[in-house]
């Protein structure tokens, strides 16, 4: 499996869990055990992780999805989530990155909303390797944050953004690292209160001859003064 295609899968096993995807996870699966330019610890994992969703009764497969990614914002799949929140700049960016996508002559042919990690990874699967690994890097720390989130909930689902970071040229998730209590005063579901509220993508390069790359910013908030 090449690494557009690795893309896809694994944006695939972000979606809901529905009857077709199910049906597809064994060559999912297969695809990705071969993924060679995956550490083979990341493959194990995703390994896991779709045998598990296999040996997993549909219905409570759906229930478990809808627990990790639909219940509060830490683990949205929906990334203007970890950096604007719901403030006004988030309607201004979902139109940006919208027109990046038109730029590139795509456009949205689901319900979803354009900053839908899955629908990301469909565009960056059809783009070019630097480009892809480029607005990955921008936002690995929005994929850590929510990888790692997943890791102390013990969930499989975890593997994905660990492949994601790989393919970004990052370090993994420390899936050995101790599993420390949230701090009660930053509980999970406030993590928008870490990120910037500055716009996530770069309109593509200005020059007519250079090619047509997005770019992600994703930058830590800062902190005000004594907190």
């Amino acid at each position: 499996m090449d690494e557009p295609t690795t893309l896809r899968a694994l944006g695939a096993l972000l979606t809901y869990p529905g009857p077709e995807l199910r049906a597809a996870l064994p060559e999912i699966g297969s695809g990705l055990a071969g993924a060679r330019h995956l550490p083979r610890a990341s493959r194990e994992r995703l390994a896991r992780l779709v045998a598990w969703m296999l040996a997993t009764d549909g219905l409570d497969l759906e229930g478990a999805y809808v627990a990790q990614f639909d219940r509060g914002r830490a683990t949205s799949l929906n990334l203007f989530e970890h950096v604007h929140g719901d403030t006004r700049d988030r309607g201004p960016a979902m139109v940006e990155l919208k027109e990046i996508y038109a730029r590139a002559g795509f456009g949205l042919a689901t319900r979803e909303l354009p900053d839908f990690l899955p629908v990301v990874l469909e565009y960056l699967s059809c783009r070019g390797r630097d480009e892809a690994r480029a607005m990955l890097g921008d936002c690995a720390h929005v994929l850590r944050n929510v990888g790692e989130t997943l890791r102390r909930r013990d969930s499989a689902y975890a593997a994905v953004f660990d492949a994601l970071l790989a393919v970004a040229g990052e370090p993994g998730i420390d899936f050995d690292a101790p599993v420390e209590e949230p701090d009660a005063g930053k509980p999970e579901a406030s993590i928008d209160e870490d990120w910037a509220e500055v716009p996530a993508f770069a309109s593509p390069a200005a020059d007519a001859g250079a090619p047509q790359v997005a770019e992600v910013r994703f930058v830590p908030r800062r902190r005000a003064a004594g907190s």
